[in-house]
């Protein structure tokens, strides 16, 4: 597959790793395991006398709302320290495997070798739909605030078949903008990334004539300009004019964002047109009472549904050897899935849907059951 090309000497500052780690809003140890964590206490529940130190680890687009979720979290149990890295989500389960952290966020379900690795260190596993955002296709072109792009566009520019930003196929989605002559130089994730196995997801979905790679967490192209974790892609999308990324939404900060084809009409994300997305979707076939995975319906034949879009879960342990880290994992899970929880983070702008109260009851069933 051809792939695109770069030829500015201001990108290579960029394109190394930029590391995204989001610290714990009160100090504590990162843990002992994923079953024996620094802690001590009996009890959870709202205002109870349960102390302790959970740590967890993962997908960076969770990071706004993890920062909510704990701050807020904190003043419910005090007594309780959540710590929360935004590592990238295949970084998340591979420590939530290894049994450095008690719980994982991450952009995509547990593929079914880590669901068995992750069952030997904790019997059976929770995979929670908490947090729902749409993926912006974020882009540089100063002048141009409203871009329309279909599937197939959408596609040919991050195959590396469209090149520039006035090609006759762009052109046609945006008869009455002025598109310039400029080299479009499109961003991928260069880490193992839950965002990129959606966004590819999109691609596979709504345009498999044009693209023709499988979902995947690791960009599929060689030669590309990439950077790690989404703040990576995002500030290196800021610097260089005609560059083209896909981040969560929440995180694109001032570059301007795509509509998207949706049964030929072009539609700009929201929070709601992303959640839209997942009530019309059917659980994944293997899917179980605590995991909780769906098959996405991301061709954009959903009329009002924003087709790009990502389902991040929390992972955890059904059963933990310690008790009190079990107790301090399900207060913190259910203050996530909380009306609340759901809420303070969408305040916070970080980008989500709040979840149904539909799913919240499957959700909290499934949280119900750890010990």
């Amino acid at each position: 597959m051809k792939t695109s090309r770069f030829t500015g000497a201001g990108l290579a500052a960029f394109a190394g790793a930029i590391a995204l780690t989001l610290s714990a809003c009160s100090s504590g140890p990162q843990g002992d395991g994923a079953n024996g964590a620094n802690t001590s206490g009996s009890t959870s529940g709202s205002g109870s006398s349960a102390s302790g130190t959970i740590n967890g680890s993962g997908a960076s687009s969770q990071t706004n709302a993890q920062q909510a979720w704990r701050d807020n979290f904190s003043s419910v149990e005090p007594g309780i320290t959540v710590n929360y890295e935004a590592t990238g989500s295949g970084t998340g389960r591979e420590q939530f495997i290894g049994g450095q952290v008690q719980f994982a966020g991450s952009d995509a379900a547990l593929s079914a070798d880590e669901l068995a690795s992750a069952k030997e260190v904790c019997g059976e596993v929770l995979e929670l739909p908490v947090y729902i955002s749409p993926i912006a296709v974020a882009y540089n072109l100063p002048g141009i605030d409203d871009l329309n792009l279909s599937a197939a566009n959408v596609a040919g520019i991050f195959s590396g078949t469209i090149t520039n930003w006035n090609d006759p196929a762009i052109a046609a989605d945006n008869p009455d903008v002025e598109l310039p002559d400029l080299d479009i130089i499109p961003v991928n994730r260069a880490d193992k990334s839950g965002t990129t196995e959606n966004f590819t997801g999109y691609l596979a979905e709504a345009a498999p004539d044009v693209w023709t790679e499988d979902p995947n967490e690791v960009w599929p192209i060689t030669g590309t300009q990439s950077a790690e974790k989404t703040s990576g892609v995002v500030q290196l999308t800021q610097s260089v004019e005609g560059a083209v990324t896909y981040a969560d939404a929440s995180q694109i900060g001032d570059l301007s964002h795509a509509n998207i084809e949706v049964n030929g009409d072009f539609l700009a994300y929201s929070p709601e047109a992303a959640a839209a997305i997942v009530d019309n979707s059917p659980a994944a076939d293997d899917a179980t009472d605590t995991i909780l995975t769906y098959d996405l319906a991301r061709d954009g034949s959903v009329e009002g549904a924003y087709p790009i879009i990502m389902v991040s879960y929390l992972i955890g342990c059904q059963t933990y050897d310690d008790e009190t880290v079990a107790e301090n994992v399900r207060a913190y899970f259910t203050y996530v899935a909380s009306a609340d929880g759901q809420d303070v983070a969408t305040k916070a702008g970080a980008g989500n849907a709040p979840i149904s109260d539909e799913l919240r009851t499957k959700v909290q069933a499934a949280i119900d059951t750890i010990k």
